[in-house]
């Protein structure tokens, strides 16, 4: 799936994976959110994903040149998971738009686990 943007130059095409690795980026950057979680499908677990994998833990869909984001994520213990959440959805939203000058239509978190960070 591609974003498109037309201009009076001609058109740019952006990847699904641009935008998910951006995103991740911009979401390991909150405060509260530990990392990304992959689920195992084989045996049902959650696990950390390392950080060149973090697009395994954002689902990507654009649709009508908006996009949808879908975030698996690993929260720290003892944040509050509603704004950890908000703030999350805003850093994205905003951050995001500016990078792909596309709109976003939806942010669906997942809060998958969560971890003590030492």
């Amino acid at each position: 799936m591609q974003g498109q943007i037309n201009t009076n130059l001609g058109n740019i095409s952006i990847d699904s994976d641009v935008i998910a690795a951006y995103a991740g980026s911009v979401a390991l950057g909150c405060t509260g959110i530990v990392g990304m979680a992959s689920l195992d499908m084989r045996d049902g677990l959650m696990k950390l994903l390392k950080k060149d994998s973090i697009t395994r833990g954002i689902e990507v869909s654009i649709e009508d040149n908006e996009i949808c984001l879908g975030f698996h994520v690993i929260v720290a213990y003892g944040v509050n998971i509603p704004v950890v959440s908000q703030n999350l959805m805003d850093s994205v939203r905003y951050q995001v738009e500016e990078f792909t000058g596309m709109k976003i239509d939806r942010i669906d978190i997942f809060v998958e686990g969560v971890r003590v960070i030492d």
